[in-house]
C-alpha cells in the first residue's frame, strides 16, 4: 500500500506539519473536574523519535500531560529514565503544581511491574484510581517471515504488559469499590492498514477482547475498562515507523499516512489523549465499560480512499 499511494497524496505535507507541530498547550481540550486528586498510573510515558519533531509528545506523554491538567496525581513508567525524566519536568512546566512522579519498568517482567505498583501505593496511601496501559511496539513482519523470536516478543510487549499490570492494580481497584482502566490498542486489532505487522496486529485485537471480557468480570465491582483504538497517529513515533516500514523515507511515509485518512491527515497525541480522559471520567462516561473507541479519523469506516 505504501508504493501505491504515495503518488496519490492531495495534502501537502508542509501544512498538515503546521497544523500538527502547534505546541500541545495550545489545545487545553475538555475539563472533568471529578478527575482531580485521582492517582493515575501511566505506562510508557515517554516518547520515542528526534525530540524536536511533532512537539515530541507522544501519547503516553500527552495523555499525562491531559490528566495532569484535569488535576489527577500522575505516576508514570517508562523504560527509558531520561524520556520519562523529560515528560515530568515538561508537564510540570505546562501545569503549575502538578504532581508526577517517574519511575524505569519492564512492564513485561512481573516482578518489575509489582515494584512499579507497590511504589504507587506507597506514594499515594493505597490508592490507584486511573490505569492507562500505554506500551506498545509494532515489528515489521508476516507468519512465514516474522521469527519466533519477534513474535513472542510482541506479544510480551503488547499483551503481557496489559495482563500484568491489571493482574496488579484491578485487585486495588475493587478494594476500593472504583476505578477506571484505559488500554491503547490499535485499528491494526479490528482491520489491515497497509503494512505487515501481524504480530502487532493480532496482539492489539487481544487486548480489545481482554478489556471486553475483564469489564464484564469488574462490572459489579465499581471497575471499568475501556479501549482506545488510535488510527494513524502523526506523533515523533513516525520517524521510527518510517525507519521500519520505508526505507527511511520520511516525507513520503508521511504523505501516504495523510493520503490513507478520509479526513485527509492522520490525527495527532492530543487527540487520543482527549479519548483517554474522557474515559478516564467517572461523571462524562461512568457508564461506559467494555467498549473500544475508535480515534482514527474514518478509516475503519472506509473501504480505501482512491
Amino acid at each position: 500500500m505504501y508504493e501505491q499511494r504515495v503518488e496519490k497524496e492531495s495534502c501537502p505535507v508542509n501544512r498538515l506539519e503546521q497544523w500538527h507541530t502547534a505546541p500541545l498547550s495550545a489545545s487545553i481540550g475538555p475539563s472533568y473536574p471529578d478527575l482531580r486528586d485521582k492517582v493515575a498510573l501511566v505506562t510508557g510515558i515517554g516518547q520515542d523519535g528526534p525530540p524536536n519533531i511533532v512537539d515530541n509528545w507522544g501519547n503516553g506523554a500527552a495523555i499525562a500531560l491531559t490528566l495532569a491538567r484535569n488535576g489527577a496525581q500522575i505516576f508514570g513508567c517508562d523504560l527509558s529514565q531520561a524520556a520519562a525524566e523529560r515528560t515530568k519536568s515538561r508537564i510540570e512546566a505546562e501545569v503549575p503544581g502538578a504532581v508526577v512522579d517517574v519511575i524505569v519498568t519492564d512492564v513485561t517482567s512481573s516482578t518489575a511491574v509489582e515494584e512499579m505498583v507497590q511504589a504507587c501505593i506507597q506514594r499515594h496511601d493505597g490508592r490507584i484510581d486511573i490505569l492507562v496501559n500505554n506500551v506498545g511496539r509494532s515489528e515489521r513482519g508476516g507468519p512465514a517471515d516474522m521469527d519466533e523470536a519477534t513474535f513472542d516478543s510482541q506479544v510480551s510487549i503488547n499483551l503481557k504488559s496489559v495482563y500484568l499490570t491489571c493482574h496488579s492494580v484491578l485487585p486495588i481497584m475493587e478494594a476500593q469499590g472504583s476505578g477506571a482502566v484505559v488500554n491503547i490498542a490499535s485499528i491494526a486489532g479490528i482491520r489491515y492498514i497497509g503494512k505487515p505487522q501481524v504480530a502487532y496486529a493480532a496482539t492489539k485485537a487481544a487486548v480489545v477482547q481482554f478489556t471486553k471480557h475483564t469489564a464484564i468480570l469488574y462490572a459489579d465491582k465499581g471497575v471499568r475498562l475501556n479501549a482506545v483504538l488510535p488510527g494513524l497517529m502523526f506523533t515523533p513515533l513516525v520517524h521510527t515507523i518510517a525507519e521500519k516500514y520505508a526505507g527511511g523515507d520520511y516525507e513520503g511515509f508521511v504523505k501516504t499516512r495523510h493520503a490513507q485518512v478520509p479526513t485527509g491527515r492522520m490525527g495527532s497525541s492530543r487527540d487520543v489523549a482527549n479519548a483517554v480522559a474522557f474515559l478516564c471520567s467517572n461523571s462524562a462516561a461512568g457508564y461506559i465499560t467494555g467498549q473500544k473507541l475508535i480515534v482514527d479519523g474514518g478509516i475503519v469506516s472506509s473501504t480505501g480512499r482512491t
